[in-house]
């Protein structure tokens, strides 16, 4: 019992940050969707607020000049603003998460309570259940919302986001199936890792597995969402494409023999030569 106790805190802390980050995502796209790229002008809240958002990103770039910067707009609004944005615009959202005043509950519940883990003071245990149980209510309806949309059935399990450790990074779109991989632009060669974390979540909360392959064979299954690609020489190629599948344990799944997958593509350069006339021995006058 005082292990599972120790981790909690943990886990609140990662479930509040995936229930945030699916909806900033399904906000994001679905409005980006109905309006086109001016969508952030249109989302409903004051241009005083976006125009706060946009110095936050101009902040974050000055401060990570050599590092990946999140391009992602409304990942710099504050949480109080989604609900705004989402009252505004309900009947682009309501088939996804139902009836607004329950979501306005929500939302309000978690507001309240991602103060006090953010500034990682303990919360209580009901609290911690409470959090729990709303994180997974908000990110269980999107993907029911998504897998409906899918397959005609909502109980299949699918992937929110992935990323690797290069700044590349892929969430879906709504309506669903118009994306389903990153291009990169990207040039590797043998000897570099690539390192990706899939974020995935279950209608029914069952255990998914994940597995990664190289131009979409079979691969190993893992329950860790993490995975680890080292290039080698066998990669060499000008299209280089990574796949990331998830599945649940049920005996049928939405594909063959997985539920959802998507796929990074990057292009693998043969090694570097080595300069010849450094390997030559010193000529003798």
């Amino acid at each position: 019992m005082p292990e599972s106790q120790e981790s909690a805190p943990l886990d609140v802390t990662q479930a509040l940050r995936d229930a945030e980050n699916a909806l900033r995502d399904f906000i994001a796209s679905t409005l980006s969707r109905e309006h086109g790229a001016q969508w952030v002008d249109k989302c409903g809240v004051s241009s005083a607020r976006v125009l706060q958002w946009r110095d936050r990103q101009a902040v974050d770039e000055s401060r990570q000049k050599t590092g990946v910067v999140d391009e992602r707009l409304l990942y710099y609004a504050d949480f109080y603003d989604l609900p705004t944005i989402l009252e505004k615009n309900w009947h682009l959202f309501t088939e996804a998460l139902g009836d607004l005043k329950t979501c306005m509950v929500f939302l309000e519940e978690l507001h309240r309570l991602r103060d006090p883990d953010a500034h990682r003071r303990e919360l209580l245990p009901h609290q911690k259940h409470l959090a729990l149980g709303i994180s997974g209510e908000i990110r269980t309806r999107i993907v029911r919302y998504r897998s409906r949309n899918e397959t005609s059935r909502d109980y299949y399990p699918r992937i929110e986001s992935a990323a690797d450790n290069l700044g590349n990074r892929w969430v879906p779109s709504f309506p669903p199936r118009q994306n389903t991989c990153v291009l990169t632009n990207m040039s590797l060669r043998p000897g570099d890792t690539i390192e990706f974390v899939v974020t995935a979540r279950d209608p029914e909360d069952l255990p998914i597995a994940y597995s990664m392959s190289v131009g979409g064979l079979d691969a190993a299954w893992q329950s860790s969402p993490n995975l680890v690609l080292r290039l080698t020489e066998k990669h060499v190629c000008e299209v280089v494409r990574v796949f990331l599948r998830i599945r649940s344990p049920r005996e049928f799944h939405a594909a063959r023999s997985y539920d959802d997958e998507m796929f990074f593509q990057y292009s693998v350069l043969p090694p570097r030569r080595r300069n010849s006339h450094l390997d030559e021995p010193p000529k003798t006058l």
